[in-house]
């Protein structure tokens, strides 16, 4: 155990076991990615895709075991033991750092499969990783503004296409398609610029949950709500890896999905659109409530 070592020797350490664990799982990765370039065959995919997910699994696992060396955090969980492990699951949960997407990757590796991310295009040129991601079928979504999308509608209907192209990939292999309705990090100037009603969370943003569901949502065994509290304040990465983490904490529950939401159209049809907000703003209130008490130790 490392953890008596000085927070910047720490960190150093832990960085290093990333990249080294990054490098080795990725050149296998990336192996068997050219396999599946060079023979896009479906009959390949279905052998290959399974081996892919297999080896991200096994990226996760020895992360997690670099984090047990170097960190001393203490982890408060519940929720996830009763999850089983087979089917698709939609994964949701508030944001406030990237360290969240490693305590999701801990916690939830090997109990549900997979967790899939919506990315920013902008993340496929991140050296090795990016690539990473696009191997494993990770969808690359560019984000357009409001201005953008009031001068060229069209561009709502490329998210669509990305978004269904996405998941029939995902459909060959029982996959947990993680996503953030905050659509960013929650910081306090965001929170006052969008005159959030929350206390802990910015508004949510239903429609990368709507198209998902309409896409594959019959397939979906549940929503897997997940609630993430930093008690002493959400960490950068760099504090992450020095170990300046003292407390973790992290909240699932499974939710069933409505039937009708799987079926609805988000764009065309104003009352379902309104139904699916409540639907969201309902589970944000929640989930803004247990923050409140988590935080208070209640």
């Amino acid at each position: 155990m490392l953890r008596f070592l000085p927070p910047l020797a720490k960190g150093i350490i832990a960085f290093v076991l990333l990249v080294l664990n990054t490098l080795f799982w990725c050149s296998l990765l990336f192996a068997l990615a050219l396999i599946k370039l060079a023979l896009p065959f479906e009959v390949v995919r279905q052998r290959i895709d399974p081996a892919l997910n297999t080896i991200a699994t096994a990226w996760i696992a020895c992360n997690s075991g670099w984090m047990r060396l170097t960190q001393n955090t203490t982890w408060d969980v519940h929720g996830v033991e009763a999850l089983p492990y087979q089917g698709w699951y939609l994964v949701n949960c508030n944001h406030q750092s990237w360290v969240d997407i490693f305590v999701l990757q801990h916690v939830l590796n090997r109990r549900i499969p997979l967790l899939k991310f919506f990315l920013k295009q902008q993340l496929i040129y991140v050296p090795v990783i990016g690539l990473a991601w696009w191997a494993l079928d990770f969808p690359f979504m560019k984000r357009h503004g409001k201005a953008a999308l009031r001068k060229n509608p069209r561009l709502r209907a490329q998210d669509r296409e990305t978004t269904r192209r996405a998941c029939e990939k995902f459909a060959r292999v029982p996959t947990s398609v993680m996503n953030f309705a905050e659509g960013t990090r929650f910081t306090a100037v965001k929170h006052r610029g969008q005159s959030s009603p929350y206390r802990h969370l910015l508004k949510p943003k239903a429609g990368a949950l709507a198209l998902a569901l309409n896409a594959m949502g019959t397939q979906f065994h549940s929503m897997v709500d997940v609630t993430i509290v930093y008690p002493d304040g959400a960490p950068t990465f760099w504090e992450f890896l020095c170990g300046k983490t003292p407390r973790v904490i992290l909240h699932a529950r499974q939710l069933a999905i409505p039937p009708e939401f799987c079926t609805g159209d988000y764009e065309g049809d104003s009352e379902f659109r309104g139904q699916f907000h409540r639907w969201l703003a309902g589970i944000w209130e929640e989930k803004d409530q247990q923050i409140e008490l988590l935080l208070h130790g209640r």
